[in-house]
This record gives structure tokens, C-alpha cells and sequence, in this order.
């Protein structure tokens, strides 16, 4: 790389960054007993001869006797009692755009279900819905929606007091392109039409008019993701959108799922990236934290895509720590196929150390939970500083992995440095091992509620370590 690409991303990484300095202040981070994730660097104040690291999701072998489905756009739900699917299905898959125009290619589309119970096996339910022979199964949950089974992409309304009967909202739907415009005159205007369903399988549309306009979108022509956010207050949604003539993305807000904001274009792409699907959702152990799964798609290399890793904690930036990819293409010629990696919408835990992540093809990846990104030091040792935190609590739980020569101990600091009577390093019980939950011990023993309410830092020592995430346990 040469030194003026280098400097480039160092520049562009500074400002995208820049956003979230303003958060930093001299009034302590309160988190009180949420978990946090060192995803970014809100938390951090000082990493001394320690490094944020990305970690490298692992792919699964898929069952013996069954085959995933699959399918792009795709989308995973937990329910309370399952796992439900949602993917595009087509009823030729030799009818493209290209080969019989745009009619026909969005008339073949169809939204698929499939369930489980611990989304690695899955079962194609008969739901009697709709019949087409190219899916004996009977799964097809969606069927003759112009242009929004190309898309369809539901979630569970997290929103309190939400009506049983709209349980589940969707969208979907694509913007024509401007040589299109004669289909739009036959058609009706393009944009993501609204849907809703008492338990994921019987939709109806909110209205028959698009909620979200297709002026915004040039041309949705990806997986546009809506969701209830606890800790905006408000229903957001990113979608794919043209910034600069490269595929970005935008984000709008809703208090009803109707009405929704002009949207505010979101500050990601790297100079000359293209952003395709935004895949942009709450993690669920952190809703307050959202994982961005895009993908980022090479226009002259044969159209080749992976997966990159972001996050946002609202608002119109994305932190990109990390610009190399999540999950590469992968050997063989399979991965590096026009457009093969598309990640679903649906990060979950599926046993219980690690959750689970799918892409195109059936392929599902793994990771330990809170797993993404670590604050990690070689065996020669390093430190940790944390900013002043204000938390609730009662004890400090710890998520980490240490190599059998490597450990950590942790200290309490006031909000100046200074380190607090009886939460020292010397006091802390040394830290080895690998767990996902970790109570931090000292000679005192483990309750810190004295300091809570006040401003305190962590200092982190460790060596051949890895510290996931943090939170003071109740």
C-alpha cells in the first residue's frame, strides 16, 4: 500500500471517529449495569501496549442429512418457542431481468419460510398459503407482491404495548430505475410498502401506498432493515442508497412505522467502496450497541463481495475501527461469484458460549458471544484504561479468554487515576482461564456497590488476553 493510501484511511478512519469524540467528555461514561462491548471506543481512554482486535467468525459444518435454506435477502427471527427464516425464492430461477424484463422477474418472486428449534436444523413447514410447484414444500410465506418479494425483510416489534395483531412488521419493495419508467406508469410507484402479522406467517400491508418513498432509495435494490430501537425511542430503519454515485447507506426514523423522517445519509464508505446491504440490527445481548454486517462489493473484480464489521450507537456515523474484512469469500470458486456473500439479517445464540451468524449458500459462522472485537495483549503484558464510568451494580462480570501462561487483574481508580483502598491490582485474586461470565474478585471480596453512582476507571493488566466486554451485575 502506498504511503498516500495510507495516510487516506488513516484520515478517513480520524474522521468517521470524529463523530463519537464529541461524546467523550470530562463527565463520566454511565453505563450503569449494561453490558458493554469494546466494539468502539467509548470505554477506552488508554491502551498501553494492548490493541483492539477484530476477531474471525468460524464456519460451520453444515448438518449430514439435511440441506440449509437459503436464499438471498435473507432474514432469522427468534420467536419465543423458534427460529423462523425468511428467504427469496424464485419460481424459475432461470427468468432474470436480463433474459425477460423487469415484469416478469419480480412476478417470480416469493418470500420462503422455514422454522427450528435451535437454528441449525430446519424444518419447511406446509403453511397451505399459496401453491406453486416449484416449492412442494407449501413454504412459500409471500406471494404475487410486486417488487417486495424481492426484499421482504420482517423483524418482532420490540415496541411496548405493540398490538398483538402487528407483532411482526415487515418491509420490502424496490425503487424503479429511470429507464423503468414505464412499468412504474402500468406498476405504481416503487418504495418499501409496510407489512404486519400477528405471528410471522399471515401478512397483510399496513397500506397500499409505500411508507418509505422511492425517491430516497436509488433504488432499495437490497436488504432494508427496520427495526424498534429501546434506546432511540423510535423505529429505525437503514437502507441501501446511491452517495456519490456508490452504493451506500441512509437512515430514517418512525414513531408509527408510517411516518417516517427524511433521511439523514450515513457516514461509512471508505473512498471508492461500495456498501451493499446494510444489515444493520440491535445485538442482542447489547441493543443499545447495533452490529452491521454490509456487504462490500467489488465492482471490478467479477463483482466479488465479503462482509465487513461496523457499529453505531445511533445517529448518522458508523464506527469503522476495523476496515479489513469480517468474512472473506473463502476458498475455492464459490465465494468469489457475482454478488455469493450476502449476510442475513439475525445475529443469535445458539448454545451456550457462542451464537450464530448466516450468509448466502447455508453457511452459518460462529463466534463467542460478545466474541466481535476484544482489547488483546501479547504475553509480554499490557494495560487497559478505561474512561470514567458511572455504573449500578453490585459486582463486575467479565467476559475473557487468557492462554495458560497469560492472565489479568483488574483495578478500581477513582476518576483522577487514583487507585481505590481495597480494589488495587495487588488485591485483585489473578484472573486466568476462558469464561463468558466472570465475576472480578478481590481480598475484600467481589461487592463494589460502595462506588457505585460515582465515577470510576477500570485498569486492566494483562498478558495473552483478551477482554470481550464488561458489565457491573446486579
Amino acid at each position: 500500500m502506498s504511503i498516500t493510501m495510507k495516510h487516506t484511511l488513516t484520515l478517513l478512519t480520524a474522521l468517521l471517529l470524529a463523530p463519537l469524540a464529541s461524546t467523550y467528555s470530562a463527565e463520566p461514561v454511565v453505563i450503569d449495569s449494561r453490558r458493554e462491548l469494546f466494539v468502539d471506543r467509548l470505554l477506552v481512554d488508554e491502551l498501553n501496549s494492548t490493541t483492539l482486535k477484530l476477531h474471525e467468525p468460524q464456519m460451520a459444518e453444515p448438518p449430514v442429512t439435511e440441506r440449509r435454506p437459503h436464499g438471498h435477502y435473507a432474514t432469522v427471527l427468534q420467536a419465543e418457542d423458534k427460529f423462523q427464516f425468511y428467504y427469496r425464492g424464485d419460481k424459475d430461477p432461470k427468468v432474470t431481468w436480463k433474459t425477460h424484463g423487469i415484469e416478469a422477474y419480480h412476478d417470480g418472486e416469493v418470500t420462503l419460510y422455514a422454522e427450528s428449534q435451535d437454528a441449525i436444523h430446519w424444518t419447511l413447514p406446509k403453511l397451505g398459503l399459496f401453491e406453486h410447484p416449484s416449492f412442494p414444500a407449501g413454504n412459500i410465506v409471500l406471494m404475487n407482491e410486486f417488487l417486495v418479494n424481492h426484499n421482504f425483510t420482517p423483524f418482532i416489534d420490540a415496541r411496548p404495548g405493540v398490538p398483538t395483531d402487528q407483532k411482526y412488521k415487515a418491509l420490502g419493495g424496490i425503487a424503479f430505475q429511470p429507464h423503468q419508467s414505464a412499468t412504474r406508469d402500468k406498476r405504481g410507484r416503487g418504495g418499501l410498502k409496510a407489512f404486519v402479522s400477528p405471528d410471522g406467517i399471515h401478512w397483510k400491508k399496513l397500506r397500499e401506498d409505500p411508507v418509505v418513498p422511492e425517491e430516497w432509495g436509488k433504488y432499495f435494490d437490497s436488504q432494508n432493515y427496520a427495526f424498534w430501537s429501546n434506546s432511540e425511542q423510535c423505529y429505525v430503519c437503514y437502507f441501501r442508497r446511491f452517495i456519490k454515485g456508490y452504493r451506500g447507506i441512509a437512515r430514517t426514523t418512525s414513531l408509527d412505522f408510517i411516518t417516517w423522517t427524511q433521511p439523514v445519509e450515513m457516514h461509512a464508505n471508505l473512498p471508492n467502496e461500495h456498501l451493499y446491504t446494510p444489515c444493520t440490527q440491535p445485538y442482542f445481548r447489547t441493543p443499545h450497541i447495533y452490529i452491521a454486517m454490509p456487504t462490500r462489493f467489488m465492482d471490478k473484480r467479477g463483482a466479488a463481495t465479503d462482509i465487513l464489521f461496523m457499529t453505531t450507537r445511533g445517529g448518522n456515523s458508523y464506527d469503522r475501527e476495523f476496515t479489513q474484512s469480517f468474512i472473506r469469500p473463502g476458498l475455492g470458486k464459490g465465494g468469489w461469484a457475482n454478488r455469493a456473500n450476502y449476510a442475513a439479517i439475525g445475529i443469535h445464540q445458539t448454545s451456550d458460549t457462542h451464537l450464530s451468524m448466516f450468509l448466502t449458500g447455508g453457511r452459518r459462522y460462529t463466534l463467542r458471544l460478545d466474541g466481535f472485537v476484544s482489547v488483546n495483549a501479547p504475553l509480554t503484558g499490557g494495560e487497559l484504561i478505561t474512561k470514567p464510568l458511572a455504573f449500578t451494580g453490585r459486582r463486575l462480570e467479565i467476559n475473557y479468554s487468557t492462554s495458560a501462561a497469560g492472565q489479568m487483574r483488574i483495578e478500581l481508580q477513582d476518576a483522577t487515576g487514583k487507585p481505590l483502598p481495597g480494589f488495587t491490582l495487588e488485591d485483585c485474586e489473578p484472573i486466568w482461564g476462558d469464561h463468558i461470565a466472570r465475576i472480578v474478585t478481590w481480598k475484600s471480596g467481589d461487592d463494589v456497590s460502595a462506588h457505585a453512582g460515582h465515577a470510576v476507571r477500570l485498569r486492566v493488566e494483562m498478558s495473552d488476553a483478551d477482554l470481550f466486554s464488561i458489565r457491573f451485575a446486579k
